[in-house]
């Protein structure tokens, strides 16, 4: 039997209309990912509405001229319906971009890639972006007025991200908390080599250049990554088992890191083991930079580097690699651990203990010492202070009242469940002092107060405040410790 004409015409009606509404509501469920990740230090960094799971870079770069020619695809997860998502990328030009091999529109403003799909990204999809650049790549000046980022040298690129650098040489989601593994392939004239983080899986020489290829397969953040290149004399070996790589510049020494073995089997056995499938570290002739950086397996140094420096670069492969902050304020957890295994190495091979040098400090700087003291390392108040050196040696000196207060085997196994329970993530503050709680069973809300908030020299935080041991000479020890870390 038919349907009546009069019900007929009113279901095609209805038909029209919500064919006609559907994409309508379709597209007003879509939104603009944010164009940054909510860091108030940085807040123009990062972005929101998805996830990169891989980053595959391919370039190719001439030192001679400083020329970059690059191809970047990103594997990424939409965690909203995206009309329209942003990268974080710097001066470079691009040559095409497409998402999902499409062309995509898209527009630049300061470091934001702003892309529009051909077709909205639906919420749980994955999607991949493809871009085409070339360009002179240039490091960025940190609110500090230190460069970071691509920094050419005479033979090659010093590159070092921390803490916004990554955008300088590749598009990217530059997020603390948006970890990926990434595949780099670099091509240089042949002579050069490129260290980029991770395994070495294929080198292959044609012509005039060489190509290398690299896999880091843990997750890792942006300003971890590295790809420097440079006349290197590259050694191959294993240190405990482990694969390592190690990099020298012919003007510059890498003796220290022949202490690696040593250091790594002593964090080892204090942190847990070594967190990562490759170790090694890069010493380029870099005079202009002024500073070493943990990049990820393979740590840099901008010159020859003594062992206290390789000590502290290799601690933060579990303080800053594997567990990463949450916040750039809270760069404590990365500086002050890796001051605090300096001076855990330097007891190790004959000085003075890490009690020692907390009571040397302690004693050589009295409260009016305001510049010793300020700002708290829990509150740098401000991305010009985020590497004052307040935030290394008062973080540090927060760990060694720490481990006074609550007794050495404790005290190790809040830095052993730190280390595990966040590896290959990202952690802060509060989760530290709730870890230190529970391991200690003691209330430590006022101790952290002390050492990490209150302005000043921190007086009456704990039992321990009031022991104090002999210090050995303030000079003495000003001449063992590090400088120029990251």
């Amino acid at each position: 039997m038919g349907i009546p004409r009069g019900r007929a015409t009113l279901a095609a009606l209805a038909a029209v209309a919500v064919s006609a509404t559907a994409p309508a509501a379709a597209h007003a469920a879509s939104v603009k990912g944010s164009p940054g990740g909510g860091d108030p230090y940085f807040p123009k960094a990062g972005n929101g509405g998805y996830d990169v799971s891989h980053y595959n870079l391919h370039l190719r770069y001439r030192p001679r001229t400083n020329r970059l020619a690059a191809r970047a695809t990103i594997d990424a997860r939409a965690k909203k319906s995206l009309a329209r998502f942003d990268l974080d990328f710097r001066h470079l030009r691009i040559k095409r971009l497409t998402v999902n091999g499409e062309r995509a529109r898209h527009s630049r403003r300061g470091q934001e890639l702003m892309i529009r799909p051909r077709k909205g990204l639906r919420k749980g999809s994955r999607f991949e972006v493809r871009v085409r650049y070339r360009g002179h790549p240039r490091p960025v000046i940190d609110p500090d007025g230190s460069k970071d980022g691509w920094i050419p040298t005479d033979d090659g690129a010093f590159v070092a991200g921390e803490p916004q650098g990554a955008p300088t040489w590749f598009p990217c989601n530059d997020l603390l908390t948006d970890k990926a593994t990434y595949r780099v392939r670099v091509t240089v004239p042949r002579g050069r080599a490129a260290i980029s983080n991770g395994k070495l899986v294929d080198r292959d020489v044609h012509g005039h250049r060489q190509t290398f290829v690299w896999n880091e397969n843990a997750p890792m953040a942006t300003y971890l990554a590295t790809v420097t290149t440079g006349k290197f004399r590259v050694t191959r070996s294993r240190v405990d088992g482990i694969p390592s790589v190690v990099a020298v510049d012919p003007r510059e020494s890498g003796k220290a890191l022949k202490k690696m073995p040593a250091i790594l089997k002593l964090f080892g056995s204090r942190f847990g083991s070594y967190p990562f499938g490759v170790v090694g570290g890069v010493v380029d002739h870099a005079p202009q930079v002024g500073y070493a950086l943990e990049t990820q397996t393979k740590p840099l140094f901008d010159r020859t580097p003594g062992d206290i420096t390789v000590a502290h670069e290799l601690s933060h492969q579990w303080f800053g690699d594997s567990v990463s902050l949450r916040r750039w304020h809270q760069i404590w957890l990365n500086e002050g651990f890796a001051t605090w295994a300096e001076w855990l190495w330097l007891e190790h091979k004959g000085g003075p203990t890490t009690r020692q040098i907390f009571e040397s400090l302690y004693r050589g700087h009295a409260a009016k010492d305001r510049r010793f003291w300020n700002p708290p390392p829990g509150d740098p108040g401000g991305p010009k202070n985020l590497f004052d050196s307040t935030i290394y040696n008062r973080g540090g000196m927060t760990l060694e009242a720490l481990r006074q207060e609550v007794g050495t085997l404790t005290f190790f196994q809040i830095l052993r469940d730190w280390a595990r329970q966040h590896a290959y993530g990202n952690a802060g503050t509060k989760q530290f002092i709730d870890l230190a709680e529970a391991d200690s069973g003691q209330d430590l809300g006022h101790f952290f107060h002390v050492w990490l908030y209150r302005p000043g020299k921190p007086h009456g935080w704990g039992h321990s405040a009031r022991s104090i041991e002999r210090a050995v000479p303030r000079a003495r020890l000003g001449d063992m410790l590090a400088t120029g870390l990251r």
